[in-house]
């Protein structure tokens, strides 16, 4: 398949943002904060869709840690359809687990141990914080498939969206950080 020359080639630490037209429910109007792409796939977190059953609180009893009374509560993220069980951290750069932490860009970070949660449950994680339930994969081509299909756009990664924005408000915000006014997308794909 020829590459596309409007296809970004790396979309580490990007965005992608679900057009209207995304037939697949899961990613309907979703913000997916990607942490690795490579020739070999791509895996990322969708960053907009809080779990509707389980908070922070929840899971630290499953996992029997014990939080601080002063410990910070962080939602808990659909983060994709692949391997619901396991938990990822997107997280500011100021907490490190070597080996285990992955420096996806200068503003952002990924960790997937419990270190993190107990740390986070303690009062000593990241500054910043979300956390995901299961993650976004693609094989290798698929999402270029998808972005040359229009089901995707991509912007850069904005830590104030990733940490900040409210989740209701993320994907119009990442819109807006490209200067499209999301009342102009329509779900149909043309030309012109």
């Amino acid at each position: 398949m020829a590459e596309s020359s409007h296809i970004p080639t790396n979309l580490t630490g990007k965005m992608l943002i679900a057009m209207p037209s995304m037939g697949d429910p899961r990613f309907a109007k979703s913000v997916v904060y990607m942490c690795a792409h490579s020739e070999e796939g791509a895996m990322g977190l969708i960053i907009n869709k809080p779990t509707e059953d389980l908070q922070f609180t929840d899971l630290l009893e499953q996992l029997d840690i014990k939080p601080a009374p002063d410990a910070k509560d962080i939602k808990v993220h659909f983060g994709g359809p692949v391997e619901h069980g396991r938990g990822f951290v997107l997280h500011s750069p100021d907490y490190i687990t070597h080996g285990s932490t992955l420096q996806v860009d200068d503003a952002v970070s990924m960790t997937a141990t419990l270190d993190i949660l107990e740390d986070i449950a303690r009062g000593f994680g990241p500054a910043a914080s979300m956390m995901a339930l299961g993650y976004s994969g693609w094989g290798p081509g698929q999402l270029e498939g998808e972005l040359a299909d229009n089901g995707w756009l991509t912007c850069e990664g904005v830590p104030d969206i990733v940490f900040g924005a409210a989740d209701r408000d993320k994907w119009t915000a990442a819109l807006e950080s490209m200067g499209i006014n999301p009342l102009v997308l329509s779900a149909e794909g043309g030309s012109a």
